[in-house]
């Protein structure tokens, strides 16, 4: 809907009257201003204009949301499901809140049980999906959505979503995969490496949700100290994470 203004409500903004025109091509714009807000859209109205909040939010001030799940399996069109959600938020240089969740489960592969240790009895008698869904989308509210390989993450939480009858996600998004890649050399940039290379997490627990998510927030911390000074918006780190050159890898030295 809003493919072809995406590039101005990153930025300028759209005009009041400009915004309404577009939206009213598919249905009532003031209902469909407050369902894309519902779902995550960080839509402000600005000095008579629509614009992304992030596009004027000073990164200091940024809120965001880094978490991370565990499935049991990889496919949601496959019947795969959440089994475990963590997410801290972060805002203002500190975790000002934090979700912590197993999700109702019948079937658990012996390999995901292995990875993750989580077992049957600790997601049996969890919470159900739908509840879960429901707390973490009033967690999230429209903060940026931040996780490890985020496309992932994004994509099977917001099928999730929808799998209990919400609407899907619609939050900006950040990948500290990507962003860690642009910001400093390391030989690999999977999180287990970067926290046993780096010390981000001194408990982390690997391949547990909440766990993770504090892993993963370290490491943004990290690769915020990286940034060059021209990224001061939370938009502007956004398009640094997906369009500023790769460094490049560390080589492995021997001997």
């Amino acid at each position: 809907m809003l493919t072809k203004l995406e590039a101005a409500l990153s930025y300028q903004g759209v005009p009041r009257n400009r915004f309404y025109q577009v939206l009213n091509k598919f249905g009532e714009a003031d209902m469909l201003i407050e369902l894309l807000k519902a779902q995550g859209l960080p839509l402000y109205e600005y000095q008579g204009k629509f614009i992304y909040k992030t596009a004027i939010q000073p990164l200091t001030h940024g809120k965001f949301c880094i978490m991370d799940i565990e499935t049991n399996g990889s496919k949601p069109s496959k019947g795969a499901t959440i089994i475990e959600l963590g997410a801290v938020m972060y805002q203002d240089g500190k975790i000002i809140d934090e979700y912590e969740s197993f999700v109702q489960c019948d079937t658990i592969p012996p390999t995901i049980m292995e990875l993750t240790g989580i077992s049957l009895d600790d997601t049996r008698e969890a919470p159900s999906l739908k509840q879960v869904m429901h707390e973490f989308k009033a967690f999230l509210g429209d903060a940026v959505f931040v996780a490890h390989d985020v496309k992932f993450d994004y994509k099977f939480t917001s099928a999730m979503m929808e799998r209990v009858h919400l609407e899907p996600l619609a939050n900006r998004k950040l990948c500290t995969f990507e962003l860690a890649q642009r910001t400093f050399e390391a030989q690999r940039y999977g999180l287990k490496f970067l926290n046993e290379t780096m010390d981000l997490h001194q408990e982390a627990d690997h391949h547990r949700a909440l766990s993770d998510a504090i892993t993963a927030l370290e490491l943004m911390k990290i690769s915020f100290q990286c940034l060059p000074k021209k990224v001061t918006t939370v938009e502007k780190l956004i398009e640094f994470s997906k369009l500023a050159p790769r460094l490049a890898r560390r080589e492995v030295k021997n001997g």
